[in-house]
């Protein structure tokens, strides 16, 4: 029983359980984050890319 209530009152396990969460928390914000990024940014370089097409074809002769 006292190993029991020994193993019971150890919080060392804790810590390292809030710190995977933490740490998994961080790491699923920066997949969400530059995922947002990537699709923004392809959008832009595709609107870019449009705009420069139609210029080219008004002053082509």
């Amino acid at each position: 029983m006292k190993l029991f209530n020994l193993f019971r009152k150890d919080e060392a396990g804790a810590v390292t359980v809030d710190w995977v969460v933490l740490t998994a928390a961080v790491v699923g914000l920066a997949i969400a984050a530059y995922s947002a990024i990537e699709t923004n940014t392809q959008s832009l370089a595709n609107a870019a890319a449009g705009a420069i097409s139609a210029e080219d074809d008004l002053t082509t002769p």
